[in-house]
């Protein structure tokens, strides 16, 4: 079991998961939440994507039990830079803690990372990000038209 802040714990609660689901967390080293939500939608997968080459190898080290169990994996990549690898299906919902370009910090990456996510989702795919209660849900209509 993992075990994780009491903010982590409610960001992790607040999300719609389902047995089987396919996951995209953004900016996730450690790796805590991607260990968590790994174990809530069983055989589903969760990749996790940091812009840090540092944070990447710290969730390979915390998450090796899943990564070696082919239920996570990590990449090393910008949001605003994201984009499916050929063959890689998309994803059915995303979520993001602290990541500057998502909450504000960084208004006109934001515009590209919303982009590049929106391209990374299922047609019915959700984004969200900390910030609500706890989380709040990030509209990508306009992100799906660019």
């Amino acid at each position: 079991m993992v075990t994780l802040s009491a903010r982590l714990t409610a960001i992790v609660d607040a999300l719609p998961l389902r047995e089987g689901m396919r996951v995209l967390e953004i900016g996730g080293a450690p790796g805590a939440a991607a260990r968590a939500v790994s174990q809530r939608i069983g055989n589903g997968h969760i990749l996790v994507i940091d812009r840090s080459a540092k944070g990447t190898a710290l969730v390979e080290a915390h998450a090796a039990e899943e990564i070696a169990a082919g239920r996570l994996r990590v990449r090393c990549v910008a949001t605003e830079d994201f984009a499916l690898v050929p063959g890689e299906k998309p994803f059915d919902l995303a979520f993001a803690v602290r990541v500057g370009a998502l909450d504000g910090r960084h208004p006109k990456a934001g515009v590209r990372a919303r982009q590049r996510i929106a391209a990374a989702l299922t047609p019915e795919g959700r984004l969200f990000v900390d910030g609500g209660t706890p989380v709040r849900e990030v509209d990508l209509t306009d992100a799906r038209r660019a």
